[in-house]
């Protein structure tokens, strides 16, 4: 398999390529200027665009790790499959519908959060009507490049898109208490992650994501902006204070059932998912988009973000 893996330089296109190596697929990696064995592809711009659509026609699948979300680049990519890992949803909703009118296989949400989360929602959900509740800490001590910060910056003084509730859902603003790592008990602020809006909606389930720091005080900071928007640029300069742990867990309220994955490094774990679904992609290219529960189960997420060698490796658990 050849993957063509659109911002290669960055923390989860470098685990991608890693990942994708380590499997002994091929990886062609793309930046804004030419990464080393790679191609120059700036999808800010239209000549990157054209770019874009000439290399994708060489290889089996595209990855967008990029951070630039266009809803064209399901045009743009042709009849090759694509993988994005945005976690934006007002964007993934409009990828999607690009990509049902163009007949294009587009994956929204492949990674973490979305993806893995996305995995797990959907095996604790048993029937039309259930609410899911989705904790997710993030470890604030693990750097995550100008792009998560931008995308988190995003969201302060800023709705939630498509939310369950009749009215308006600020973000980072309310907040419920779910244990983490080790079973302690962490404030998680409501956040815009769009597992509501890949799946929530077509199978009439209520899903709500909610954000926490794997740093208490980088919490409690993030809600303290949420309440001053104009204070976002401080995000940019915050040191990273905390562990590299994630965690997620998600609650099916009315049976109780609970999923919980905890790891080290969340850009390692983003890397390995999407390059999994990246070969089952290639594989199988679907006409229509799809979400990681379509091509991941949560079993196999198990065995593959499971310990490897003397790795890092992730604690996964299932309630």
């Amino acid at each position: 398999m050849k993957a063509l893996v659109l911002g290669a330089r960055g923390a989860v296109g470098r685990a991608v390529v890693a990942e994708l190596g380590r499997t002994g697929e091929t990886a062609v990696p793309a930046g804004r200027t030419r990464p080393d064995g790679g191609v120059a592809i700036d999808l800010s711009s239209g000549d990157g665009l054209s770019a874009l659509h000439r290399v994708a026609a060489d290889v089996d699948v595209v990855v967008n790790a990029s951070g630039v979300e266009r809803p064209e680049l399901a045009a743009r990519v042709g009849a090759t499959p694509l993988v994005e890992i945005s976690a934006t949803g007002r964007y993934l909703e409009r990828l999607g519908r690009r990509a049902t009118g163009d007949g294009a296989g587009v994956l929204l949400g492949a990674g973490l959060v979305p993806g893995l989360s996305t995995i797990m929602a959907s095996a604790t959900a048993d029937r039309p009507g259930d609410a899911i509740d989705v904790m997710v800490m993030l470890g604030s001590g693990e750097a995550h490049g100008a792009a998560a910060v931008e995308w988190t910056s995003r969201l302060l003084g800023t709705t939630i898109h498509a939310a369950p509730e009749a009215g308006p859902v600020r973000n980072l603003r309310s907040w419920r208490r779910a244990p983490v790592t080790g079973g302690r008990v962490r404030r998680h602020l409501r956040a815009d992650f769009p597992d509501h809006v890949l799946i929530g909606r077509a199978r009439q389930q209520e899903i709500r994501t909610y954000l926490a720091l794997s740093s208490p005080v980088a919490t409690a900071a993030l809600a303290a902006v949420a309440h001053v928007p104009r204070l976002r640029g401080i995000l940019a300069r915050a040191p990273h204070l905390g562990s590299s742990r994630w965690h997620l867990s998600t609650t099916n309220r009315r049976t109780g059932r609970t999923l919980r994955a905890t790891g080290e490094g969340q850009s390692h774990a983003t890397g390995v998912l999407a390059a999994l679904a990246a070969r089952r992609m290639a594989a199988d290219p679907p006409t229509m988009p799809v979400t990681m529960d379509r091509v991941i189960s949560w079993p196999e997420a198990l065995d593959l973000l499971a310990p490897r060698g003397n790795d890092t490796g992730n604690d996964l658990v299932i309630d």
